[in-house]
């Protein structure tokens, strides 16, 4: 029994030495209240900083609870911001392997039963490419002549507006007529009294209603009338107002003023309808009138300037 036990343990002590080189230095091996050191060690850096950026988000959360106060809140979100900074890269360190790790890995081959489908689908394929080039294609010809034809409705949305904004039907000879149809004379009109008149022929044009004013002596002067636009102390100026299109229809003749109704713009017609209040950027313009034969009033020509709020003509203004 003795011999046995003997042989046993110099066989134990033949195998310790073949796998080592020599004998184990019991000062290397690791020890558990060691690896609980080596471990707490690890988490302590992290731990820290994590529990001041809680501390810190709690006091930035107070202080602007009870009222605020820049600077305190300030210091907090740093604290808060450079804990959870320290705390994560120090994680990182500490925690996550750094070494780079690769897997070999044996030289995958398919079989020669796959290779052969493989080249199938392949010749497959190059057919149902050539299929979406034609139907690519069609397509291309379909936008093509949908876009042609999409052209040809646009003809029904009418001429072009060409001058149709800056010029209007009155013109040399044109007679005024009243909104109704009827030729007007000078003599229709009393004094401080206004008219509506249009163009002859052209009742429904929206550029073209015209104010027929007749101011007392007092009333005109010099700056009343462009020379060779009035007729003795009767004028004639736009109707639309040149803020928004809107007509201008109220006058008070004793002041000699227009008003706009819509926004309040005010025109002086004894200073050729200037403004004089409100948001209107222009004078009202003026119509050059005169007399036919038959002692009608008729227009001499269209009104010195386009008609209209001023984005119609900005451009031409300027």
């Amino acid at each position: 029994m003795s011999g046995h036990s003997d042989d046993s343990e110099t066989k134990t002590g033949d195998d310790r030495g073949a796998d080592s080189d020599g004998p184990i230095d019991p000062a290397l091996v690791p020890r558990a209240e060691d690896a609980h050191l080596i471990i707490g060690g690890r988490v302590t850096v992290p731990v820290l900083a994590f529990a001041v950026a809680i501390l810190a988000s709690i006091a930035l959360a107070w202080v602007y609870a009870i009222g605020g106060q820049p600077q305190a809140e300030g210091i907090f979100l740093a604290l808060a911001l450079a804990g959870i900074g320290i705390g994560l890269v120090s994680w990182a360190h500490r925690f996550l392997p750094a070494e780079e790790v690769e897997e070999h890995r044996a030289p995958l081959a398919s079989p020669a039963a796959e290779l052969e489908a493989l080249e199938d689908d392949l010749d497959l394929a190059d057919e149902e490419v050539g299929r979406r080039k034609i139907l690519v294609r069609m397509l291309g010809g379909v936008a093509a002549a949908f876009g042609v034809a999409v052209l040809f409705p646009l003809r029904s949305l009418g001429p072009r507006p060409g001058q149709g904004l800056t010029t209007t039907p009155m013109g040399k000879g044109v007679r005024l007529v009243t909104p109704e149809g009827s030729p007007v004379k000078p003599g229709d009109i009393a004094t401080s009294g206004v008219l509506t008149v249009m163009p002859e022929g052209h009742l429904d044009d929206a550029n073209s209603p015209t104010l027929l004013i007749r101011l007392t002596a007092q009333q005109f002067g010099p700056q009343t009338s462009r020379e060779g636009y009035g007729l003795g102390t009767l004028v004639a100026f736009s109707k639309i107002c040149t803020h928004a299109g809107c007509l201008v229809g109220l006058y008070e003749s004793n002041q000699g003023l227009l008003f706009c109704p819509c926004h309040q713009s005010t025109f002086d017609v004894t200073k050729g309808c200037k403004v004089i209040f409100g948001p209107a950027p222009r004078d009202l313009p003026q119509l050059p009138i005169g007399m036919d034969d038959d002692g009608y009033l008729v227009a001499e020509g269209d009104f010195e300037r386009p008609v209209g709020p001023g984005f119609w003509t900005q451009d031409r203004d300027s």
